[in-house]
């Protein structure tokens, strides 16, 4: 089913966290736990990726932003929601990574494929594989509130 978007309206949205600060502090503790010992680099990916299936702008900017900090190439960031397309430019534990980003993200589909699963967990420790799918898991949830909640991207 494909979803109509309306158009951007001036409505008031809740300001969440203002009025829920417990939830950013969770957040903010749940996306430091799933960042330890994971790649920089695929986290950033992971991120991105979950951000643009989201649709989440607020997201997407803070983490392209940050991958450009950590030295992401134009070219690589240019071409994340066409990583399948995209040759070698990505390695294969990248590839693992936004293929199970994908799936998890995209939940609505059915479930996680075990052909997916199974190329994450050969591209991964168990230990990195763990924090692969924090990693996703965490960053749908901060698209699913800023989504929610119509957060603005910051205008620079």
């Amino acid at each position: 089913m494909t979803q109509t978007l309306e158009p951007t309206k001036t409505v008031d949205r809740l300001k969440i966290y203002k009025t829920s600060p417990e939830l950013y502090d969770a957040m903010m503790a749940l996306s430091a736990a799933a960042a330890k010992d994971i790649d920089p680099t695929i986290g950033e990916l992971v991120k991105i990726r979950a951000s643009q299936i989201n649709h989440c702008a607020f997201c997407l900017d803070m983490h392209t932003r940050d991958a450009r900090e950590r030295g992401e190439t134009e070219q690589r960031l240019a071409l994340i929601a066409a990583w399948q397309e995209a040759g070698d430019l990505f390695t294969e534990r990248e590839q693992a990574a936004l293929a199970l980003t994908e799936a998890i993200t995209e939940l609505g589909n059915g479930h996680v494929p075990d052909a997916v699963y199974a190329r994450a967990a050969a591209a991964f420790t168990e230990r990195e594989l763990g924090q692969v799918i924090a990693m996703a898991v965490t960053i749908n949830a901060w698209n699913r509130i800023n989504v929610t909640v119509r957060m603005p991207a910051p205008r620079r």
